[in-house]
């Protein structure tokens, strides 16, 4: 998902379609990686667009080093 989202925001559906999971499983994973500050989440009327956190994996990256 990480990898997905490099490539630029995309809303939780479409994150959903690249993976065979279940969308309520994509929604966990989704809410996982935002609460440990990798994700971060816009709400665009009914639509809830991801984008990566780059302060969150700047410190990943401290943290790898």
């Amino acid at each position: 998902m990480i990898e997905l989202l490099g490539h630029g925001p995309r809303a939780a559906g479409d994150v959903a379609q690249a993976f065979q999971l279940s969308a309520p499983a994509v929604s966990q994973h989704l809410k996982t990686l935002r609460e440990a500050g990798l994700v971060r989440v816009e709400v665009d009327g009914q639509r809830r667009i991801y984008s990566l956190d780059p302060e969150g994996l700047a410190a990943v990256d401290i943290w790898l080093e």
